[in-house]
């Protein structure tokens, strides 16, 4: 178990492995613990590591009556802290946008991105900016997965499924959703021309995504957008692609890296 100081935020951290150094970055009412069957697939090659962002995990809270810390910037802070340089960086959802807000920043700093679960908008279709969540009910003490997997999934894996709820409700995240946060205008900000930007980045992509995740035709956009990028579609999977089916998405993420580092 390790911190790091970023910023105001305590960034708690898993490590393991060595080599090229492969950071994971966990979506929104997540945590750093459910890329654990990343870890067991590609620490044997890299240096695998992935972190609590801000109000998530095992890494501190921000004050209540602030907006929440712009996540990109945590990111170059973590790298920095920890001298990484060159990092192979995947995230899906909240990860994935801020993994696409920092490549804009650092066009071809990265030896690859790995973005899933998130898609942008274009011109005629802006992203419909979202209201901030609303409190968490006081007597809540485990955080669902909602739309992120599938009930088949619940049923066919009830384990695994039972695993993502427990590791994720912690006590800095609970805290986090009774007292919400106001989202980030920054991000916002860049998310609303991520179509008109994202074009920049030169560094090798891939796009992996859920069949069922809703957002699939805004990653079609982001292939589109960014023409030398690769894009992956796994069937019968949902918004969170690397967990519930993470034989697939390993697998392709494999193949890869085989063929761009």
């Amino acid at each position: 178990m390790s911190w790091v100081t970023v910023g105001k935020t305590d960034i708690y951290y898993l490590e393991e492995g060595q080599g090229q150094p492969f950071v994971f970055i966990h979506g929104g009412i997540s945590c750093c613990q459910t890329w654990y069957q990343q870890f067991e697939a590609f620490r044997d090659r890299f240096r695998v590591i992935a972190y609590d962002s801000v109000n998530h995990g095992y890494s501190s809270n921000s004050p209540r009556d602030e907006e929440e810390p712009d996540r990109a910037d945590e990111l170059e802070g973590f790298l920095a802290a920890l001298g990484i340089e060159r990092p192979i960086l995947a995230g899906n959802s909240m990860g994935g946008v801020t993994l696409l807000r920092w490549a804009v920043r650092h066009h071809d700093a990265a030896a690859a991105l790995i973005p899933s679960g998130i898609g942008i908008g274009d011109a005629t279709t802006p992203p419909t900016p979202a209201a901030d969540p609303e409190p968490l009910p006081p007597d809540a003490i485990f955080l669902s997965a909602g739309w992120a997997l599938t009930d088949r999934f619940r049923t066919e894996q009830p384990l695994l499924h039972e695993r993502y709820i427990r590791v994720r409700s912690t006590a800095t995240r609970i805290e986090a959703m009774r007292h919400p946060r106001r989202r980030s205008s920054a991000t916002a900000a860049d998310m609303a021309v991520m179509h008109e930007r994202i074009g920049v980045v030169r560094s090798p992509m891939l796009i992996v995504m859920g069949a069922l995740d809703h957002l699939v035709p805004g990653a079609e956009r982001l292939h589109k957008a960014v023409p030398h990028s690769e894009y992956h579609v796994i069937a019968n999977s949902p918004h969170n692609v690397y967990y519930e089916t993470a034989a697939q998405y390993n697998a392709v993420v494999a193949d890869f890296l085989n063929r761009v580092l």
